[in-house]
């Protein structure tokens, strides 16, 4: 098997030769002439029951050519054996729900997860019934009707840990899936840990540059087949635009992930010694059975990391306003570094007793760092910090006169 770093580059571009060209072509195409009605009708009976391809596309909600590539070229990447792209991590995380009702009704869901990932489980909205458990209570907490289980790891903001190949022990025959979108394959491929399925919001890392929604599930052909035939009826393709630009964002994403990931180390041991933050959550820095699973699970830290501000949601609002060369939004992954407040943005919808809960306090401050010069990163966030440090949050007296 070819190292990750040449799968990056060529995976999904194999077919380029025979066409003649050196960069992946956009078929923008909405629909297919059908001039063989018979190659027609079976094509569209193929595609409808979730077939990979057919002869023809028909239509473009069904497949698309440069949906296929990318496709093909993130399996790769995941060591699984096929890839299905969607229009957002959201609507990847849809799909696979929907399709888990076809085996049960009950889902069981290890907390921290992505706010609306959550907020989607609690809702019912797919009609699915969401215990979150913790992980070490799947095993008891399984039921005959148990469709899925779902973790997320590193999680969302804590940067906390699952152990994968456990959760999927506990599950038993229950497919397991994992959201790994704060960890690349470069840096964790839960496949190798037993997983039944592998998301990614691939907004995030795998597109890396800021300007893609997209979301990919990678599985089995036999688990995939069922998500297409979701992604057809619901209309939930990946843009062929979108599906090249998350293509080209793959070829960098080793190098990306790997300078980011390098600068990410210097400033978790530079904001843990800053007399403004009480705390800092990344794997590199975790302790115990945290730790132990860092080294058995990822191939590094990661680009992401959350810190606890000493003066709360006050210092942490005074930080996001005074960054200048850091970007205060949402979102993470890309080539420049962003920092969010998880529980005033990504995590608001989740109730207090379970930000709480979860460690998802208010002085709570999450940074993606990009790929910048380190020195110029540090510089600006110490300087935001420094202002953050000087809030007062002491109680105001009123003296009458």
């Amino acid at each position: 098997m070819k190292h990750l770093d040449t799968l990056s580059v060529h995976a999904g571009r194999e077919d380029l030769s025979a066409l003649g060209v050196h960069a992946p072509p956009i078929d923008l195409s909405t629909t297919y002439p059908t001039p063989d009605l018979a190659i027609g009708t079976a094509s569209f009976d193929a595609l409808v029951a979730g077939e990979a391809t057919a002869a023809n596309p028909i239509y473009a909600r069904l497949h698309n050519p440069t949906v296929a590539r990318v496709e093909n070229a993130i399996a790769q990447l995941e060591g699984m054996p096929a890839c299905v792209a969607y229009g957002s991590g959201m609507a990847a995380l849809t799909a696979v729900l929907l399709d888990a009702r076809s085996r049960g009704n009950h889902v069981l869901a290890v907390r921290p997860v992505y706010g609306t990932s959550d907020h989607l489980l609690a809702s019912g909205l797919c009609g699915l019934e969401t215990e979150f458990v913790n992980a070490s209570e799947i095993a008891a907490k399984r039921r005959p009707d148990t469709a899925l289980v779902i973790i997320e790891t590193p999680a969302n903001p804590t940067l906390r840990l699952v152990d994968i190949h456990a959760v999927v022990m506990a599950a038993g025959d229950v497919p397991v899936l994992v959201d790994s979108s704060f960890a690349p394959p470069c840096i964790q491929r839960p496949v190798e840990h037993g997983a039944a399925y592998v998301l990614h919001s691939a907004t995030k890392f795998l597109a890396g540059h800021g300007d893609v929604i997209a979301g990919v599930v990678s599985c089995s052909e036999e688990r995939a087949r069922p998500l297409r035939t979701v992604r057809a009826a619901t209309g939930a393709l990946l843009h062929p635009l979108a599906a090249y630009l998350l293509h080209r964002g793959l070829a960098t994403l080793n190098l990306r992930v790997e300078r980011a990931q390098a600068s990410a180390e210097i400033i978790a041991l530079r904001l843990q010694a800053h007399p403004a933050v009480a705390s800092v959550h990344f794997p590199l820095l975790h302790q115990g059975m945290q730790a132990d699973i860092f080294r058995r699970q990822m191939r590094g830290p990661g680009a992401l990391m959350a810190f606890e501000l000493k003066q709360g949601y006050a210092a942490a609002s005074v930080a996001l306003a005074s960054v200048k060369l850091c970007t205060p939004a949402v979102s993470l992954g890309a080539v420049d570094t962003l920092i969010q407040h998880p529980a005033g943005l990504t995590h608001r919808v989740l109730s207090d007793a379970a930000r709480e809960q979860h460690g998802i306090s208010a002085g709570l401050v999450r940074l993606s760092v990009g790929i910048e010069h380190v020195e110029d990163i540090w510089a600006d966030l110490e300087q935001a910090l420094n202002a953050a440090a000087s809030v007062d949050i002491r109680p105001r007296v009123l003296v009458s006169a």
